[in-house]
């Protein structure tokens, strides 16, 4: 119960392990990956090959580390005072509690800008076409003379002076000096194309350098340089670096090459290649041309054994052309007597179709048509005749004429129309009747409806 009185109230305290493991943790959840910018102070480099440095502006400053799996992949190893930038995780050193970086990737502070300007170039020239195939020139596999855009006193040209003796020194190359880092190098690079076109004597032309820092190989990344080897007349091999390093000029040359030295390689022919070639050749050509003798002595010795003695051969051809002078005489006969009975058989049939007996016969035909036809039209005049005098008889029969002939007669009236009742008519109408000889001009004096005629026709 004693106990229970004088319990301790106070709130838990944290350990400093445990603290620091929390602060460790928020840290690590709040910042997932930052990207940080400052001047590099107090760079070490211990035994293990981890980096550790201080990255510092004109205010504060933060510890970084970097460890060796990640610092191997950085070409140049910064100094102290680079203005650097970092990226990499927010996180606490726990042992010591020290607030810290764990540095994933560094790069010097102006590195994102050229890497912005090289985008942006790339993409502006790519839309206008200086990367499409269509347009680059294929390198010769044979160069007669081969020209170097480099400096005199790099190791670039050293490389591929050395890999040409190896390879094939019967080829003359021409170096076209040059600057290739800072500044002045644009205009001069640009110059030394311009100088080779010129020459006129390279058929390959080489351009590159040896390997550096980005800022180093940066004149081959400038658009002047970019569009004078576009607009090179001479087939162009960029060799800029080391096969990593990647630039504008390696997009619009003809053909890029990762090394100077493997730009020697692809414009030279290797001479022991070629001299195995040669040797090759040689041996198949010796091989063929024996092969041919041996082919052209099988064949005289074949044709020698075929070869027969003159005098018998034109013995045979003599007898062979007094048979053929026999069968000749003998064709000649038989094609003559042939055409002797082929003729007689003609004439025997041309004089029965002699055209005169077929005149004669014609007229003979020609005559009893004629006579036949006389026949045929008068009786057919006959048989119209008669028709014609049955068809008038029948007409007359039924002819107006006849009726009027007995007696009969056409009344009408003044306005030429027909009178066919009495009431058509009334007394003092002038009126004319057409009889069979003649017409007969009359005036009404009476009118008498009644059919008296047809009650009385004898009045």
């Amino acid at each position: 119960m004693v106990n229970d009185v004088f319990q301790d109230t106070r709130p838990r305290a944290l350990s400093v392990s445990e603290l620091n493991h929390q602060a460790r943790h928020l840290l690590e959840s709040s910042f997932m990956q930052v990207w940080v910018e400052g001047e590099l102070s107090g760079f070490s480099r211990p035994s293990s090959g981890h980096w550790y440095f201080s990255l510092k502006d004109h205010k504060c400053q933060v510890r970084c580390a970097m460890f060796r799996g990640m610092n191997q992949r950085i070409r140049a190893i910064p100094k102290e005072g680079d203005q650097v930038r970092i990226r990499g995780k927010v996180t606490l050193y726990e042992n010591r509690g020290d607030f810290q970086i764990i540095v994933e990737h560094i790069e010097p502070a102006g590195l994102g800008a050229l890497q912005q300007a090289f985008e942006e170039l790339k993409r502006k020239l790519q839309t206008e076409g200086l990367f499409e195939l269509g347009r680059k020139k294929p390198v010769p596999a044979l160069p007669v003379h081969i020209g170097v855009v480099t400096s005199p006193t790099g190791a670039a040209i050293h490389d591929i002076l050395t890999v040409l003796a190896r390879r094939c020194p019967a080829i003359p190359v021409t170096l076209y000096p040059t600057t290739v880092q800072g500044k002045p190098a644009t205009s001069e690079i640009v110059k030394a194309i311009a100088l080779a076109q010129a020459h006129g004597v390279a058929d390959v032309l080489i351009i590159g350098r040896g390997g550096g820092s980005l800022e180093d190989l940066w004149c081959f990344n400038e658009e002047a340089v970019a569009r004078a080897i576009a607009a090179c007349s001479i087939p162009t091999v960029s060799a800029v670096g080391h096969e990593t390093d990647i630039t504008i000029a390696d997009f619009v040359a003809d053909f890029r090459a990762p090394t100077p030295s493997a730009a020697a390689e692809k414009v030279s022919p290797d001479q022991r290649e070629m001299l195995r070639q040669i040797n090759d050749c040689e041996v198949r050509l010796a091989n063929a041309a024996r092969r041919a003798l041996q082919q052209l002595a099988t064949k005289l010795e074949h044709l020698s054994t075929r070869l027969r003695d003159p005098r018998r051969e034109l013995l045979e051809k003599a007898q062979r052309l007094d048979e053929l002078e026999l069968r000749l005489g003998k064709s000649i006969q038989q094609r003559l007597e042939r055409s002797q009975v082929r003729t007689a058989h003609l004439a025997q049939r041309l004089s029965t179709q002699s055209p005169r007996n077929q005149l004669a016969n014609s007229r003979q035909t020609l005559e009893r048509s004629a006579s036949q036809l006389d026949a045929a039209m008068q009786r057919i005049l006959v048989r119209l005749q008669d028709k014609l005098a049955h068809s008038a008889g029948t007409l007359n029969v039924v002819s107006p004429l006849a009726t009027l002939g007995r007696g009969y007669a056409i009344v009408r009236d003044e306005h030429g129309n027909i009178i066919r009742n009495a009431v058509d008519v009334v007394a003092g109408d002038r009126i004319s009747a057409h009889v069979a000889h003649g017409t007969v001009a009359a005036e009404v004096t009476s009118v008498d409806p009644k059919d008296n005629w047809a009650r009385n026709p004898a009045n």
